[in-house]
């Protein structure tokens, strides 16, 4: 068991002032009784060896966290705080006289915990809601937000340039005399070219970046990097993965690209305004508003396609079987539509807007029958013509389908088959047949039913949470890098609004699970 050898519990007659001190219907002392913070202490102590001296209890540490995400403060601001408050010291369960921690120890902490565990501790945290009757498998509703990447995005000579510098430092070791030969040649070009066109400069680093890579490639299988430490070997293989992929960036057409050596997961993305970062995907609890699953992608993520791996994160942490799913317009494509209502899948009902279809001249692609003939899909127009040429769209999500002209020129329906054609036309009509038009059509016919209108209702509140999570406990900027961390945060801020969610439903709306709650805290004391 770990001990918080450094602090002095809170005894008998300390803790009877501190209830005094501290109202009845605080937070805090709310969630102290709505949450068994001790089903958490497994979980956490699984992050600690046993060697070395007695580390700080780790619930301690845990709540320490919970109040810095609660009140959005820095670690050395929530340690100053808990100096002077004493609803923070009834919360941690430390005496007046307890000597606090230095504030790099939450440092620390969160190292050993990691986001993994971490995930864990939040997924507890749902179930223990699950088992009061609090969140359901009705509904989730499932919508994502930007969080801006802690990093000052460099012009591309200078992230050119900075990749340069990380490979030399993971190289020096390991070939000194290459590496300051290529630095005299780095700061020869950066002298030369102080006068020129930015695309010059750019050009000049680009072609030294290669030139380095040509030899720096050889040296993980030299014996002088196979005797090296595991540490050194990772960073000059995360060297030479990045500078190949700053390369890679600057090819015509190149998409997905490193924003910043400081933070290599972080990408561009549009919500609203095109930002650098990564995007918050969140699926909520329509009965409970309680956050049941989360994950952080890169900017420009898949926040659509990304909906059917917030369920199954859900299902395999709770063993659940969520029946619906609300999401925006994001969702409205017929692989994800497929993905989430597939029988042998996930088995969902979807609630998503469905996009208005362009409006198309002449008949629709519905009046064109699909059937197999001589084990070929065969396409049959109105007027009983028959194609089987076709060609994949450049989506691979379905064929375009074409007739030919002699089939088209005399056909008794052309005009109302091809709309207003333009003069001099000499093709065929042609017609594009998706491969998800069923999904598609079910998603259009639910969009008319009250049904959907009252989940569409619904949906404010994932919204609302979102918008909690940001404008409260300062989501929008992220406070660490990389993709991990990043969701370490979010984690975090999940469970704590989920904590405020659970107090709320138990002690202000009350019902039956807040009854019981109180009835335990009344037989224990």
């Amino acid at each position: 068991m770990l001990t918080a050898t450094t602090l002095l519990a809170l005894v008998d007659p300390e803790r009877q002032l501190f209830l005094e001190v501290v109202p009845e219907d605080h937070f805090l002392r709310r969630l102290l009784q709505a949450v068994d913070f001790e089903q958490f202490r497994p979980l956490l102590e699984a992050a600690y060896s046993g060697f070395g001296r007695p580390p700080l209890d780790c619930l301690f540490m845990l709540k320490l966290e919970l109040l810095a995400r609660q009140n959005n403060l820095s670690d050395r601001e929530v340690l100053a705080a808990v100096r002077f408050n004493i609803a923070f010291r009834l919360f941690l369960g430390i005496s007046l006289k307890s000597p606090l921690p230095h504030h790099t120890l939450m440092t620390y902490f969160r190292q050993r915990l990691g986001p993994e565990r971490l995930q864990q501790v939040f997924d507890n945290l749902v179930g223990q809601g699950r088992r009061l009757g609090l969140v359901k498998d009705r509904l989730r509703l499932k919508d994502a937000t930007h969080i801006i990447a802690n990093i000052a995005v460099p012009s591309t000579i200078r992230l050119v340039a900075e990749v340069r510098d990380q490979l030399f430092d993971a190289v020096r070791p390991l070939a000194a005399e290459a590496v300051a030969e290529a630095e005299q040649r780095a700061e020869a070009i950066r002298l030369g070219t102080e006068d020129a066109k930015d695309e010059e400069r750019l050009l000049q680093r680009v072609t030294q970046l290669r030139a380095v890579l040509a030899w720096a490639d050889e040296v993980p299988g030299q014996e002088a990097f196979a005797q090296a430490s595991p540490a050194l070997q990772d960073q000059l293989r995360g060297a030479l993965a990045l500078a190949h992929k700053v390369l890679a960036d600057r090819e015509e057409g190149a998409t997905d690209k490193v924003r910043s050596v400081h933070d290599v997961d972080a990408r561009t993305g549009k919500h609203g305004d095109y930002f650098d970062g990564y995007l918050l995907d969140v699926i909520t609890d329509a009965d409970s508003e309680f956050i049941t699953a989360l994950d952080i992608l890169p900017g420009n993520g898949d926040e659509g396609g990304h909906t059917g791996a917030l369920i199954r994160q859900e299902e395999q942490a709770q063993g659940n079987d969520v029946e619906a799913v609300s999401q925006d317009g994001a969702g409205y494509r017929g692989e994800v539509l497929h993905d989430l209502t597939d029988p042998e899948g996930l088995n969902l009902e979807v609630f998503t807007p469905p996009s208005e279809p362009p409006s198309a001249k002449g008949f629709p692609a519905e009046r064109f029958a699909l059937t197999v003939i001589d084990g070929q899909p065969t396409l049959t127009c109105p007027a009983g013509q028959t194609t089987q040429q076709r060609t994949r769209n450049t989506r691979d999500t379905g064929y375009h389908y074409r007739f030919r002209l002699q089939q088209c020129r005399n056909c008794p329906l052309r005009g109302e088959c091809l709309g207003d054609e333009p003069a001099g036309r000499a093709q065929g009509r042609r017609v594009s047949k998706n491969d998800y038009e069923p999904e598609y059509r079910a998603a259009q016919a639910k969009a008319q039913t009250p049904e959907y209108a009252k989940v569409r209702r619904e949906h404010s509140a994932i919204e609302r949470k979102l918008g909690e999570m940001v404008r409260w406990h300062g989501l929008r900027r992220a406070r660490y890098r990389g993709r991990l961390w990043v969701k370490y945060q979010g984690l975090m801020t999940g469970l704590v609004v989920n904590l405020k969610r659970l107090v709320r439903l138990l002690f202000v709306h009350g019902g039956s699970a807040g009854g019981m709650v109180r009835a335990e805290l009344a037989g224990s004391q």
